[in-house]
């Protein structure tokens, strides 16, 4: 769910309030497809209820009918199955659910995490959350490949209740990282936060939307995050390289495919595989970008270094060595989407 307010990130439009049904409507007959490919996929269906009341959120409280819950099921369904299907194809998959509203609390965002945990072809499997849902279920995911990318929203919950879910999260073995949005007023809340976090657990500090923090304002955020520099300032890209487009793609629920959440040039459909041929290196053509899930992934940036197989749940690859998780179930390690692999002392 978004940390900011989504409607001005660049070139972003919000969902429309009628939610329409996608995804449902046949297809054309599949396009020849060009080999297996390593993809990362950034899934955002038409779910746009929450159930938190964040003041930086435009869709703070509000409530799908249940024609567009339906059709938010029948979307994640449909993706959820393409995923099952690549691996004949030799394709592996990254993928990040990126969902307006909050997705855990509905059964269906449960479900296809868990199932798409315990696929051998999909290497990492994350939705961003507030947490507000049960955990219990993660017990059945495949823990070496699911995780989690976690909001604290003071005001809309106590600190004592979330960090009872963090705990939970911890004794599962869960995969997990805990951000707070730079708001002056939950600085003092975020300080301690991170005093009661356990110790292995990142905690990352997204920019306020369109405040400015002066160096003195900068430096007390990153002393609780020290990559917060990131994300003060907007990142020039125009012109520069970036994944996706290539290996990093945005998939909307009817299934057009996009390079990034804020690029809006269609590349194709994700069910005729339609997309597959027009993936290729490709410049920014935005002027900035200020939005951690879009710079990630610029190639002039060290975010792959800095994160290696914790891209998505947004995870410094320094900080995963929990000692309470278990020994890895056989998977093959370093899951960096679109990278090979390399020693990790060398990340």
């Amino acid at each position: 769910m978004p940390t900011a307010a989504p409607d001005t990130a660049p070139g972003v439009t919000p969902v429309p309030a009628s939610g329409t049904a996608p995804g449902v409507a046949p297809v054309p007959a599949p396009v020849a497809e060009d080999g297996a490919r390593d993809l990362t996929l950034l899934y955002r269906g038409p779910l746009a209820s929450c159930d938190y009341d964040c003041p930086y959120c435009p869709f703070a409280k509000r409530r799908d009918t249940p024609e567009q819950l339906r059709a938010d099921r029948a979307a994640l369904d449909r993706f959820t199955g393409w995923a099952a299907d690549r691996a004949d194809t030799g394709d592996t998959l990254s993928l990040l659910f990126t969902p307006w509203g909050e997705g855990l609390v509905r059964s269906w965002y449960r479900r296809a995490l868990v199932e798409l945990s315990r696929l051998p072809h999909v290497r990492r499997v994350a939705i961003q959350t507030n947490l507000s849902c049960r955990t219990g279920w993660l017990a059945e995911a495949d823990l070496d490949t699911i995780a989690l990318w976690v909001t604290y929203h003071p005001g809309q919950v106590t600190r004592d209740r979330f960090l009872a879910k963090c705990r939970e999260l911890d004794a599962l073995g869960v995969r997990y990282s805990v951000g707070v949005v730079g708001q002056p007023e939950h600085l003092d809340e975020a300080r301690r936060l991170r005093a009661e976090l356990s110790e292995h657990v990142y905690l990352w500090v997204n920019a306020a939307e369109g405040l400015s923090y002066t160096d003195a304002e900068a430096a007390r955020w990153s002393a609780l995050d020290p990559h917060f520099g990131y994300s003060r300032h907007a990142h020039p890209s125009a012109g520069l390289p970036c994944r996706t487009g290539e290996s990093v793609l945005s998939v909307d629920g009817d299934g057009t495919v996009r390079r990034c959440h804020f690029v809006r040039d269609v590349l194709g459909n994700l069910y005729d595989g339609s997309y597959r041929g027009r993936l290729r290196p490709r410049p920014c053509p935005l002027p900035v970008c200020d939005c951690h899930i879009g710079y990630v992934h610029l190639e002039t940036l060290p975010l792959y270094e800095l994160f290696g197989a914790g891209v998505l749940e947004r995870i410094p690859h320094d900080r995963t060595a929990d000692p309470t998780h278990h020994p890895t179930h056989g998977r093959t390690a370093d899951p960096t989407p679109g990278r090979t692999a390399v020693p990790t002392h060398d990340r």
